[in-house]
């Protein structure tokens, strides 16, 4: 084992032990990037961690010198084909790739790195989409200088060890319930409007609120729009041209620091008149609906456990479950003893009641 596989199994063992720590998603993500540059040296990094159903951001930490072009990357991961999307990495067998490799050592190849990495001063670029248990967790991108030599191959192979304890790491972290303290939040839905071109035009006061909160959550300033409505909205422009059923936006739901979740929808809006479309953001309380997927991983439920949850919630009765999912009522009785031995509940009242609560805004003040 030589030295950068001995520092790789150092960072790996140092990360599951973190998982089961309350070290918060935006202190797990910068942990990860003073980390890695203990084992592959780089000029500036952003760490990202994602929605595993939507694979939309729920928050990210960016260096000095990356947060001017994370704009533009943005859109060329949604809207434009190039190198190393982290959509392909994540179904890929190997989960890291470097520009350089990818382009043959012609980085000019790559329309990425000629209209947003070259003018920024960087050269190669590495990517992991950090997978765990077959999920994507989020993205870890680091970036070389000009002067700086391509990430060479053992490099890539010495991050690949390690993204399965950063992604479940990144994970656990966001299931954190943190201390409650008595603290004033956004309540009530809000909504925004923005340019194609992501511009503010308009906002109602809770909308405000939401932005503050999450640009608070990220540790970012005003003037920078938090990457999960960032995400929503580059997902909705790259859906124009296709019918999207009403309830079928694009929607992340974000863990925030008082233990409560926040949906965010994004739409297409039609222009009317003569004018450019514009994105409509929605904001609002997580509801239990949008919460039974963060549930069925917290509890390792199956897919099958999951839709019996989602029938029980709905306030359907074993019967009715049973004549939904074609399947006998003793099959959903069974499935239930399953749901309450891995949750630890003993009653549907107990279970139904922890989903409107645990992960409900109406428990804190």
């Amino acid at each position: 084992m030589n030295a950068m596989t001995r520092q790789a199994e150092r960072i790996r063992q140092k990360f599951l032990a973190l998982a089961d720590t309350d070290l918060s998603s935006q202190d797990c993500k910068t942990a990860i990037i003073e980390e890695v540059r203990l084992l592959i040296p780089f000029a500036a990094a952003c760490c990202t961690a994602v929605d595993a159903l939507t694979m939309l951001s729920t928050g990210a930490v960016t260096e000095t010198g990356v947060e001017n072009m994370h704009p533009k990357l943005f859109v060329f991961e949604y809207l434009n084909e190039d190198f190393n999307a982290f959509s392909r990495l994540a179904e890929a067998d190997v989960t890291v790739a470097a520009l350089s490799t990818a382009t043959s050592g012609q980085l000019e190849q790559s329309a990425r790195f000629r209209n947003v990495l070259h003018p920024e001063g960087f050269g190669d670029e590495l990517r992991a989409a950090l997978v765990e248990d077959g999920k994507c967790r989020g993205f870890l991108t680091l970036f070389r200088s000009h002067e700086q030599p391509f990430f060479s191959e053992e490099e890539c192979v010495a991050l690949s060890l390690i993204t399965p304890a950063l992604a479940y790491c990144l994970y656990r972290t966001t299931l954190v319930v943190p201390q409650l303290h008595h603290t004033k939040r956004p309540t009530g839905p809000g909504v925004l409007i923005l340019s194609e071109r992501l511009e503010l035009l308009s906002a109602d006061a809770a909308a405000e609120s939401w932005l503050s909160a999450l640009q608070h959550f990220e540790r970012i300033g005003d003037a920078t729009l938090p990457r999960p409505v960032r995400a929503v909205c580059m997902r909705a422009l790259s859906s124009a041209g296709k019918e999207v059923h009403p309830g079928e936006q694009p929607n992340v739901c974000v863990a925030m620091q008082d233990g409560s979740y926040l949906s965010i929808r994004a739409s297409r809006l039609h222009a009317l008149t003569e004018g450019d479309a514009k994105l409509a953001v929605c904001f609002e309380d997580a509801k239990p609906s949008d919460m039974l997927p963060v549930m069925a991983e917290l509890y390792g439920l199956s897919a099958r456990e999951t839709e019996i949850l989602e029938q029980i919630v709905a306030g359907h009765s074993t019967r009715e479950v049973a004549v939904t999912l074609h399947i006998s009522a003793y099959t959903v009785q069974d499935h239930l003893k399953a749901i309450f031995a891995k949750t630890g509940f003993s009653s549907r009242r107990e279970l139904i009641w922890h989903v409107y609560s645990r992960f409900s805004a109406k428990q804190f003040p």
